[in-house]
């Protein structure tokens, strides 16, 4: 009964244990998009354009992408995702990014990944929890500037644009391939159970402390790009 009793408290303790260090890993992870948002907002002759940002739906943020192999080429991340409600953004909900091209590659890097689901086909595609980019109309390489080219088909039926930041610089990123679903790991850990991307997604449930700031850069850079072309607006 004795060794019955210490069994069941290890496995209480270890299991409290690692929620601890789940909880302290997503922590890093909101931090570090939060990160990427503001320093996109600071820079925005080398990021995303306003009007982009201003019609996006959902924005998702993948904090150090990992991308490259020596064999296969791949790619792999986790991170955050929000989208717009009724009521401004929603609380944030979690995802892992996998897959890729096959291929012979040398080396591997890390880069920052954000991604805009630009219509409402895109957006009950990331509802779905799981879904594979398949390219042809799915995903393509975002503009970057100040403003989108007259020339780009960004508002044409794309569901979502990808960009990459490395070095403080954003460049359009083909993700063909990959499949984006929910963080289930990450979800239970912040809310306590396993909820559903729809209900996070339609902002059917609240941010919890731990996303605040990371919410705050959403709505700010949100806020930004909308005031900013807006203004540039009047002045034609």
């Amino acid at each position: 009964m004795k060794k019955l009793m210490v069994f069941l408290l290890m496995g209480c303790l270890g299991s409290l244990a690692w929620a601890g260090e789940q909880k302290k890993d997503v922590a890093e992870r909101l931090q570090m998009a939060t990160d990427v948002l503001s320093q996109m907002a600071s820079a925005p002759d080398k990021g995303i354009p306003e009007e982009v940002l201003d019609s996006a739906k959902c924005i998702a943020v993948v904090p150090h992408l990992v991308k490259g192999g020596f064999i296969f080429g791949g790619k792999h991340g986790r991170g955050v995702a929000t989208c717009r409600t009724a009521s401004g953004w929603s609380a944030p909900a979690f995802i892992s990014v996998g897959g890729g091209s096959a291929g012979l590659q040398i080396g591997i890097e890390g880069v920052d990944l954000i991604m805009l689901i630009m219509n409402d086909k895109g957006m009950q595609q990331l509802l779905t929890s799981k879904f594979q980019i398949s390219g042809e109309g799915s995903a393509a390489a975002g503009p970057v500037g100040r403003h989108a080219s007259a020339g780009t088909d960004w508002k044409l039926d794309t569901e979502m644009l990808t960009y990459s930041r490395s070095k403080g610089v954003f460049a359009g990123l083909t993700l063909e391939g990959a499949v984006v679903q929910q963080d289930s790991d990450s979800t239970t850990s912040v809310y306590g159970r396993n909820v559903s991307f729809q209900s996070v997604l339609q902002g059917e449930v609240a941010t919890p402390k731990i996303g605040r700031a990371f919410m705050k850069a959403v709505a700010d850079t949100a806020h930004k790009a909308k005031v900013q072309e807006a203004r540039e607006g009047q002045d034609k």
